[in-house]
């Protein structure tokens, strides 16, 4: 391939681009908020979880509650209903007036175990929604602290993203110098090594470091000033200048 040294000495201006093109790249997809969004993202998914755990709990609580104040609320009833009778003088027969009572003190009793258990829940209710507005509170902090992350996150993007199109603009500008098959070549280098183009300097070539054997150097110095070299170690397409040392 043929191409005027001025043509060639242009891809190191594009390859200088293109690197500044990567580093934007790569600062794009490594942003620490990214991480740290991941991160608070999984916390809030599984504090959210634990969440709804305490709310189950503490709405089975709630229910439980309301079933055993109701079952005291009969049992009270219950016993109104008899002290009344008992009360009244209905109930004049010996036998009767003793089972009676007898059915008062053992509703009583049992009004008792019930309001006990009623307390017990009470307590149990507690620690639950006291869980469920620690895990609550917890978890919309970490929700806050993501949505800030996030807003960090969208002005770097910004910031980046400005520059990426200034430079990509500049990269067409320095694109447009370079004739269309060395470019394509220059674009399938680049894709499959990540540099398409390299300085040659003191014998050396800057894209694989490595120093070329005596007969290359003689093999290069040789060629046309408008002949594409190309490193006989990476393949890179090889720039000559005056410091090639040639």
């Amino acid at each position: 391939m043929k191409a005027a040294p001025a043509s060639q000495k242009r891809l190191l201006d594009l390859a200088e681009v293109d690197s500044v093109l990567d580093r934007l790249a790569h600062r794009r997809r490594t942003l620490p908020e990214l991480a740290e969004i991941d991160e608070l993202a999984a916390r809030v998914a599984r504090l959210a979880t634990q969440v709804i755990a305490a709310e189950t709990e503490a709405g089975d609580l709630a229910r439980e509650q309301s079933k055993a104040e109701t079952d005291v609320d009969a049992v009270r009833a219950r016993v109104e209903r008899d002290q009344k009778r008992l009360d009244s003088g209905q109930v004049s027969s010996p036998k009767d007036l003793a089972g009676l009572q007898s059915e008062i003190a053992s509703l009583t009793r049992r009004q008792g175990d019930l309001e006990e258990v009623v307390l017990e829940i009470m307590e149990r209710r507690e620690t639950a929604d006291g869980q469920v507005a620690t895990l609550s509170a917890e978890r919309d902090e970490l929700a806050a602290a993501r949505a800030a992350a996030e807003d960090r996150r969208d002005a770097a993007f910004a910031e980046i993203d400005k520059e990426l199109g200034e430079v990509k603009a500049k990269r067409s500008g320095v694109a447009a110098d370079v004739p269309a098959d060395l470019l394509s070549l220059y674009e399938k280098l680049r894709e499959q090594f990540g540099v398409g183009a390299a300085m040659l300097q003191g014998g050396r070539c800057l894209g694989c470091r490595t120093s070329l054997s005596i007969a290359d150097v003689n093999r290069i110095k040789a060629a046309p000033h408008d002949e594409v070299i190309r490193c006989e170690e990476c393949r890179r397409i090889l720039v000559r200048t005056p410091e090639s040392g040639l």
